[in-house]
């Protein structure tokens, strides 16, 4: 990914590494690994192979969160080798304010 294309993106992206269940139509499943956040989408890595369009439910586990934050809907965006970018196209209101107010106090 370039400079340029980072820079398009809205918010600022945190580096992590944090555990994301994945589920999508007809029992499509798989576990990856968060390689950056923000409150728009993620960036991630798995072995289980996914494409670019599919609609995919998440549960998040971010640091020292008791319970996994869930997106409804994700999109995603991009897949090049494992690595993968999603999206996320539906997300109830307070779980995006969970998510920031993790995010602020990671960057805080």
């Amino acid at each position: 990914m370039s400079e340029a294309q980072g820079q398009e993106r809205r918010g600022r992206r945190l580096k992590v590494s944090h555990r994301l269940f994945f589920f999508g139509e007809d029992e499509f499943e798989g576990e990856a690994t968060i390689l950056d956040i923000s409150t728009g989408g993620c960036q991630a890595t798995s072995v289980t192979e996914v494409k670019v369009g599919m609609i995919l439910k998440l549960s998040l586990f971010l640091q020292d969160q008791p319970w996994p934050l869930r997106i409804d809907d994700s999109i995603v965006r991009w897949v090049k080798d494992q690595a993968f970018g999603l999206e996320f196209t539906g997300i109830r209101p307070a779980q995006r304010e969970r998510l920031r107010a993790i995010l602020m106090k990671v960057k805080g």
